[in-house]
């Protein structure tokens, strides 16, 4: 299973970022382990941040995204692409990455 974060800084040390769309980083594990970091280019800007992370999200064949809060279109978005969300709030993102079967 590929499981992505928002965080808030670079490494799995970092609390999960409250927000999804404009997240400063996403970090990737696949089978527990960290194996990608990517800089959100969507952290700034216009709107539509939750779609362009869904996209991706999804390139990278995520099944699980995790962060603070998701807004409505991002939901939508994710659900079309059949990508699981969890929120999660005030968790360092190694502490949950040890709590996922």
């Amino acid at each position: 299973m590929k499981i992505a974060i928002a965080s808030n800084k670079k490494d799995e040390n970092s609390e999960v970022s409250e927000v999804s769309g404009r997240a400063t980083y996403y970090l990737i594990y696949e089978d527990k382990k960290l194996i990608k970091t990517i800089k959100n280019p969507f952290a700034m800007g216009g709107g539509g941040a939750g779609f362009g992370v869904v996209k991706m999200v999804a390139d990278e064949n995520v099944n699980l995204i995790i962060a603070g809060k998701f807004g409505g279109n991002m939901i939508t978005a994710l659900k079309d692409k059949n990508i699981e969300y969890k929120e999660v709030h005030n968790q360092i993102i190694k502490e949950i990455m040890e709590t996922i079967n």
